[in-house]
């Protein structure tokens, strides 16, 4: 996969290299360039925004720069790929679409800055993505947030593929209780069926606590969740062992 991110601040996705998405790198699964689009600016004084049409607080970004970064990584790698404009007013960032981008050969991310964006930048975007309803300072963060939660999902970026199966929300469910040595801490154990070496069991501990923890903290998703009869089962145990 090959990921471009368009920004004025080159130096926070320094961090990209870091931990996991940095091995991915390092392992050649990705391609990774932050690309500064003020080096593209035809302005004098090197600006890449400007006063609002019609008044209006803040100071916008300038279509002419974005533009021209866009084209030159579409120069660069053959194609623009997917173009991610990361805003406070677009689709809530979900694993669902987390699975989605990292289905794609390449990916370029526009992480603005200042009151917002030009609205004729629109033009070169394919989705318009938000992390949350709220604002930060510049769109760097969130495009941290959607390329960790896609590339994390590439094929042996994990080293177990398994592991971003059963992460929460890649279920549709929150994830179950996890635990590892010692048994007992401090008094706190384990609980014994996560012991007992009888997987039948641990699988449906596993389930049912998987649907009792989405029960408790986020049973919104529950009005999607597919359930299977055994599912059913295990949330009306869990609702009864709730609710006494």
């Amino acid at each position: 996969m090959r990921i471009d991110v368009l920004s004025l601040f080159p130096g926070m996705f320094a961090l990209m290299r870091e931990s996991i998405i940095g091995k991915t790198i390092d392992k050649g699964l990705v391609d990774f360039n932050v690309v500064d689009f003020r080096d593209y600016t035809t302005n004098k004084h090197n600006k890449v925004d400007d006063e609002i049409y019609g008044g209006g607080q803040g100071m916008l970004l300038m279509p002419q720069p974005i533009f021209d970064a866009i084209e030159a990584v579409e120069t660069d790698a053959g194609s623009r790929g997917r173009v991610i404009l990361m805003d406070p007013a677009g689709e809530r960032f979900t694993q669902a679409k987390a699975e989605e981008f990292a289905k794609e050969e390449h990916l370029t991310f526009i992480a603005g800055h200042y009151e917002g964006y030009d609205e004729r930048i629109r033009e070169l975007v394919t989705d318009e993505v938000s992390i949350g309803d709220f604002v930060l300072t510049g769109g760097e963060l969130g495009a941290m947030t959607v390329i960790d939660a896609t590339v994390r999902l590439l094929e042996d970026a994990l080293g177990d593929d398994m592991s971003a199966v059963d992460d929460s929300f890649s279920t549709g469910l929150l994830e179950y209780p996890q635990y590892t040595r010692p048994a007992e801490f401090r008094g706190l154990k384990v609980p014994e069926v996560l012991t007992s070496g009888n997987h039948a069991k641990i699988a449906e501990w596993k389930q049912k606590e998987a649907l009792r923890r989405t029960y408790q903290r986020r049973p919104d998703l529950l009005d999607t969740y597919e359930f299977t009869p055994e599912a059913q089962r295990l949330l009306r145990e869990v609702k009864a062992e709730e609710n006494n």
